[in-house]
């Protein structure tokens, strides 16, 4: 077994070689297990609840709670756990992070209150919190080959798309045979292969002189994120309140106070080192950021138009949403080919812009569209998985490779603030529409969403929704066009430098 405390892995060939051989290729596939896993919990309730209600009868809240606090416990301890992964070795964390969300998986299974199962959810989002950043950064050390590199991250992007979807069907064909509580148990057997096999295969990282870990910055960036991320989540589903204003200003706040601690303490939570002029690695974050607020908006809608609009049965809905995956798997890979031969920085603005033509085609849906939605779904999760994997390896790769579990956990987090603003900015937009568009004399509630008009035994009142949703969607899709168009000229006049191009291979 290898063990390295900062760059050594396993080679093949000449001596010095730094293209990885078939044991990291065997260990990435094993972390690929984490990475499918986490991926999938965020959907994996989505049939199962239900059947929750029925045996746990939860209150209101407390099924918003079992439904929201594995996002918010993900989130929130990201940028911790990237930074401690760095210091105490991204390996050990890893096998830290899998044995608590298979135990996590274990409690949700056999929850007998609401509030064990909300406590069991927040456990499994702080396993996954440490899984994500860990098996990242780990892919950065394993993979110092630039070519090999952006392959392992491609195959990793759209791993990671295919899982949110694979969940939901999952979880679906699972209902079928078998109780609500064997969707946590799926993960239990690969959390044990992976403490069986990572000590094995994968070789252990960390930064060799890390510093004193600076304690005040985990509350600081848990402040900072919780509230911000709460208050844009609420503001999607409920409009503007002064509740989620509030949140989103107390997180902005306490955000300033974190990034001030981090610009002048001299042993940071997060590195100064990242932001460094030429490395791209601030660019490369922000267009991330940018990519999940528009898959994130997509996905909004595209769920609500299946179920909601063509009035599908969830399963039917989550099956037909997985025929756009079967596309976007192929993306990733694809685009880090072509950007081993294109200036990257063009190629990420071709994958803005393929995304802005398929909210394009999702424009011009009307009640009856499911090719036309599906078919939008398709181009824009192409485009944008094109776009954060080819981010993401620039990202890791201008990153020190002490620093990578840093890295990585500000581009997860990233993520995290831009599918949450995705869903609050283009719903609000699709939610402005409908309202406007429903006649007065509708009843308040049907006025407010369309699953209370759809609630009503008016059959016109329900169809003159669907048609005011379907209006609000096209409205959202032209706002979600405008702002990837933007992003792709942004790409294009940001990242033509230097730090376009694949970094020399850097131990």
């Amino acid at each position: 077994m290898t063990n390295s405390t900062s760059t050594a892995v396993s080679t093949t060939g000449e001596a010095g070689s730094l293209r990885a051989g078939r044991r990291e290729w065997t260990a990435f596939v094993v972390l690929l297990l984490p990475l499918l896993l986490v991926s999938m919990d965020v959907s994996v309730l989505y049939f199962a609840l239900p059947s929750i209600s029925r045996r746990l009868d939860p209150s209101a809240t407390q099924q918003l709670w079992i439904i929201d606090v594995y996002a918010f416990a993900l989130a929130g301890l990201l940028i911790t756990m990237g930074s401690l992964g760095d210091r105490i070795g991204r390996r050990k964390l890893l096998l830290f992070g899998a044995a608590a969300f298979g135990i996590a998986s274990v409690g949700a299974a056999y929850a007998t209150s609401a509030e064990m199962l909300i406590a069991a959810r927040a456990l499994l989002g702080i396993g996954g919190a440490t899984l994500m950043p860990s098996t990242m950064g780990l892919v950065r050390n394993m993979f110092r080959d630039d070519k090999q590199r952006g392959q392992a991250i491609g195959i990793w992007s759209g791993a990671m798309a295919g899982g949110i979807a694979l969940g939901s069907v999952l979880s679906g064909i699972m209902l079928e045979h078998l109780w609500w509580g064997s969707v946590f148990l799926v993960n239990v057997p690969a959390m044990v292969l992976l403490l069986v096999l990572a000590p094995v295969l994968v070789p252990e990282f960390k930064d060799p002189a890390p510093g004193t870990f600076d304690l005040l910055s985990v509350p600081l960036s848990m402040g900072a994120v919780l509230p911000a991320v709460y208050g844009l989540k609420e503001f999607a589903a409920d409009g503007f309140t002064v509740k989620s204003a509030v949140c989103v200003v107390v997180g902005l706040l306490l955000g300033t106070v974190f990034v001030r601690r981090q610009l002048t303490r001299r042993e940071a939570m997060i590195s100064r080192e990242l932001f460094r002029p030429g490395r791209g690695f601030g660019a490369a974050i922000s267009l991330n950021t940018i990519a999940s607020f528009a898959m994130m908006g997509s996905a909004f809608f595209t769920t609500q138009y299946l179920q909601s609009v063509l009035d599908m049965s969830t399963m039917r809905a989550a099956l037909w949403s997985v025929a756009p995956s079967l596309a976007v798997a192929v993306a990733a890979p694809t685009a880090t080919a072509v950007a081993q031969r294109v200036n990257r920085a063009y190629v990420i603005a071709a994958g803005f812009a393929i995304a802005a033509a398929g909210y394009g085609l999702v424009a011009l849906a009307g009640t009856d569209s499911l090719w036309t939605v599906l078919a939008g779904a398709a181009v824009i999760g192409m485009g944008i998985v094109t776009v954060m994997a080819l981010v993401s390896d620039m990202a890791l790769a201008s990153a020190p490779a002490e620093k990578a579990g840093s890295a990585a956990s500000l581009l997860e987090t990233g993520q995290e603030f831009g599918g949450a603003l995705g869903m609050a900015v283009l719903g609000s937009i699709g939610t402005a529409v409908y309202r406007a568009d429903m006649p007065p004399a509708a009843p308040a509630a049907a006025r407010e969403t369309l699953g209370a008009a759809l609630a009503t035994a008016d059959r016109t009142l329900a169809g003159l929704a669907q048609e005011a949703f379907v209006h609000g969607m096209r409205y959202a899709a032209v706002g979600g066009t405008l702002i990837l168009l933007i992003a792709a000229v942004l790409a294009a006049g940001m990242l033509r430098g230097p730090a376009s191009q694949a970094p020399a291979s850097q131990s």
